[in-house]
């Protein structure tokens, strides 16, 4: 588990160079926001998580896969991460930052619609934004 990044992956990477490129400028890791979120927008009032499936168990995703060793210590790992992330969202929130949501899958399967919606969200102010949404059709 010491070669797993929590920084600077294939996702967060693709998530940075698509909205530099679009012109937006960020603060990477907020170190001192709840959660350190992957990137940080003061313009925007926005912070975006890029979350793998595996590690954040994303709902209903066939990578969100659980080990079939230490299936206990497993389950339990998850679950801490999942009400810590849900902790930070609802800190985030009421400190009054937009928070989104980008999850590793929906830029594997569809990239440009998922990074075309996220841009789309931060230009309007909606509150919160999680790439499910795609998927629902919102």
């Amino acid at each position: 588990m010491g070669r797993i990044r929590g920084k600077d992956t294939k996702p967060e990477m693709l998530v940075r160079k698509y909205l530099f490129a679009h012109g937006f400028r960020y603060r990477l890791h907020g170190r001192k926001l709840s959660g350190h979120p992957d990137l940080v927008l003061r313009k925007y009032g926005a912070v975006i998580f890029v979350h793998g499936c595996f590690w954040h168990r994303h709902e209903g995703c066939r990578d969100a896969t659980t080990p079939s060793t230490r299936v206990d210590f497993w389950c339990q790992k998850f679950k801490s991460n999942m009400s810590r992330d849900q902790r930070n969202v609802v800190t985030l929130m009421s400190s009054g930052w937009r928070v989104a949501i980008v999850w590793e899958c929906h830029l594997k399967r569809m990239e440009l619609r998922t990074l075309n919606a996220l841009e789309a969200w931060l230009k309007e102010g909606g509150q919160s934004w999680t790439s499910d949404e795609l998927c629902r059709g919102n």
